[in-house]
């Protein structure tokens, strides 16, 4: 499998070429200006050559571009927002051009981004709210108890100011059914404000349960160090302070989470990655454990040890995506429906079979993952029924140099530039053209 690399950073020399073109500056006289020669300029343009250090600062100085902008390129997490929010927004936009927005313009592309996001979480919360407000029985209930309330007493108001007169008796029992009415109303109207007030962080946590519990995990980097030194799930949910149903879900997890590091202490597994590549294969085969084990342990290891960005995304046997655990250049969209070439798809029509598959994103410069997929049953299958299905597929780095010519994969139709894709479902945004196909 190599040594992993992180994708873009192989791609400093074409991000120099690019910034030199922008400013019409010829590669001698750049070359000159920094002390190098033009061919090995050239062979640094053309990613044949590692740069950093003073050299990388020179021509950073030279082309008056920051430093960073250059080693790390555009934030992908940035990048993937901005297309998506294309995608979701439509209109004439130039999705093709999101990366040259970004660079050139950093503090706009991270202002669209934070903007998509926000977006994205108000639209979340009017929907929780439009389902509480249409399907939500409780909610039915308390707005029929409201309504019998006022009801029983606008008859009883209408019988007391109609042309017949009423003896003292009867109008004291119509008095006092207004008043117990009344009373009814009120309370009925309290506990109806106070069901439609969401309790505090509710709307905060909007978004399914699954994105409720990522973005819990997403604070620890999906490493959850407790549970690697042996503390009770149940302290950890405890101290999660989450609300049902999310709960539920995170609870699942983290006993889920304490079974792997019971089949794989993270001390010998870190041992077993580095001297196996982090090949999920040969790690199950070395410990005997079920293939998804390793690949959940491998999407669990601690960020800051050395290991390279590991991605995890799972999902159920209608392609719903249950857990997203992105990486740079790297993200599924849970609504609008994600390109089904990815292998996490593919598994499930291919049960029990391993699948191992080299994919690129289209972009101007493709960014290459290794992508490790199963589907398994969940559970035991009873006769005449047919298994319980879920996908799982761990996402690494790809080598510089892959075994096989990689697989073409996107986020979504609209904004994939691969207009001869026999799989797109609908037609991309405009100015996703032909000229940016890959």
């Amino acid at each position: 499998m190599g040594e992993f690399t992180v994708p873009h950073q192989r791609l400093v020399g074409s991000r120099i070429r690019e910034k030199r073109l922008d400013r019409g500056l010829r590669q001698a006289a750049v070359a000159e200006t920094v002390g190098i020669s033009p061919s090995y300029l050239n062979l640094i343009e053309h990613n044949r050559r590692r740069i950093g250090g003073k050299l990388l600062a020179d021509l950073a100085r030279v082309l008056d571009v920051d430093t960073s902008l250059l080693a790390d390129g555009v934030n992908r997490e940035t990048l993937d927002q901005m297309r998506g929010a294309a995608a979701t927004m439509g209109g004439a936009i130039e999705v093709d051009r999101t990366e040259e927005l970004a660079a050139r313009y950093p503090g706009w592309g991270a202002l669209i981004a934070a903007q998509a996001r926000k977006i994205a979480t108000l639209e979340e919360r009017s929907r929780i709210l439009t389902d509480r407000i249409s399907y939500d029985p409780h909610l039915a209930g308390s707005l029929h108890e409201v309504i019998s309330a006022v009801s029983a007493i606008r008859s009883s108001a209408s019988i007391l100011v109609g042309p017949e007169e009423l003896d003292q008796d009867w109008q004291r029992r119509f008095h006092e059914n207004i008043h117990t009415d009344s009373v009814r109303l009120a309370s009925s109207s309290e506990a109806l404000i106070a069901y439609l007030e969401a309790p505090e962080g509710v709307l905060e946590q909007s978004g399914s349960p699954f994105e409720v519990v990522e973005s819990y995990l997403e604070q620890t980097a999906f490493h959850i160090a407790p549970l690697e030194e042996g503390v009770d799930p149940a302290v950890v949910l405890q101290q999660s302070e989450l609300e049902e149903p999310a709960r539920s879900v995170l609870s699942g997890l983290l006993q889920r989470y304490a079974a792997d590091v019971a089949q794989l202490p993270l001390a010998t597994f870190e041992k077993a990655c580095r001297k196996h590549n982090y090949d999920p294969a040969m790690l199950a085969q070395t410990f005997g454990v079920p293939l998804p084990v390793a690949m959940r342990r491998l999407a669990q290891l601690p960020p800051n040890n050395g290991h390279p960005p590991l991605g995890l995304v799972i999902c159920d046997a209608a392609g719903a995506l249950t857990f997203i655990k992105s990486v740079s250049g790297f993200t599924m969209p849970r609504s609008g429906g994600a390109c089904p070439l990815w292998p996490l798809y593919g598994a499930l029509s291919r049960p029990h079979q391993p699948i191992r598959l080299d994919v690129e994103m289209p972009g101007r410069n493709p960014t290459r993952f290794l992508c490790f997929a199963l589907a398994e049953s969940i559970g035991p299958t009873p006769f005449d029924a047919p298994p319980v299905l879920q996908s799982m597929m761990l996402v690494m780095p790809d080598s510089p140099e892959p075994v096989a010519t990689p697989h073409p994969v996107g986020v979504s139709c609209r904004i994939c530039p691969r207009n001869n894709c026999p799989s797109r479902r609908e037609p991309a945004l405009r100015g996703m053209g032909p000229k940016t196909e890959l």
